[in-house]
């Protein structure tokens, strides 16, 4: 059977502002939100339908999860959003209100800049050059 990595937590501060940035905002797909006991729930998003990895979001619970937000990766870019249109992306994204940190950059191999979500999760939108 082959493997893929189905999903992974992101600790956010809350649920609905996750959801209202990587849903309404970004447009990924809500693909769960499912109510758990004392007040958690299951939260599944994807970028789009046909994503393989999912981003559950997880709701900080105490301190240590709360320090999280937003330095999960020690401060380096830690979830890359691959596109094949990298122009329309960040055209859209830049409308939309996203925080770019830079200007689109041209990599040996491909287009990439660094964004930022709302709880300080650094992000690169990516698209690979073809032979990449």
């Amino acid at each position: 059977m082959p493997r893929h990595l189905h999903a992974f937590s992101l600790v956010v501060p809350d649920y609905d502002s996750a959801l209202a940035f990587y849903v309404d905002t970004l447009g990924f797909d809500l693909r769960e939100d499912l109510p758990l006991e004392d007040g958690k729930r299951w939260v599944v998003i994807a970028p789009d339908g046909d994503a393989q990895t999912n981003i559950l979001l997880a709701q900080a619970d105490g301190y240590d999860q709360e320090a999280a937000i937003g330095n999960q990766f020690g401060g380096r870019v830690g979830l890359f959003l691959h596109t094949d249109d990298f122009a329309r992306d960040h055209a859209a994204m830049v409308k939309a209100g996203v925080h770019f940190e830079e200007a689109p950059r041209y990599e040996a191999y491909g287009t990439v800049a660094v964004w930022r979500d709302p709880f300080g999760n650094r992000w690169d939108l990516l698209q690979l050059k073809a032979n990449a």
